[in-house]
């Protein structure tokens, strides 16, 4: 049995809509790992410091245009905190991307199948 020119048009073209969906979403998602993974270090290296420094130093944190005071142990909390949300949030990316690529691939497959079928179901 043959499908019709016109139905096999149509499905090669909705394959290609959402092969090329999902590689524009890939290619977000990647840059959405990598700016939190840049984030991450930037965290990690700022604890760094901040564990560097003595018990009894003034440590200040940017709020606006203002610097409030804040005890070390308290922004040592709040960087940890938010290294360990942004793992979280780099795991799920990696889950989106992961997802994303099979739905490439499998629309590449189902593209190259047609074609090697000649149209015939």
């Amino acid at each position: 049995m043959s499908i019709p020119n016109e139905a096999l048009q149509k499905l090669v073209q909705e394959i290609e809509s959402q092969a090329a969906a999902a590689q524009q979403q890939i290619n977000v998602v990647r840059s959405q790992i990598s700016g939190k993974q840049r984030e991450i270090r930037m965290l990690q290296l700022t604890s760094e410091e901040v564990s560097t420094l003595p018990s009894d130093t003034n440590v200040y944190e940017g709020v606006g245009k203002m610097f409030v005071y804040s005890p070390i142990e308290g922004v040592d909390k709040r960087l940890k905190d938010e290294t360990s949300e942004l793992k979280s949030d780099v795991d799920n990316l990696g889950k989106k991307l992961l997802y994303l690529e099979t739905t490439h691939k499998n629309s590449r497959e189902h593209i190259d199948q047609i074609f090697k079928s000649g149209g015939r179901a």
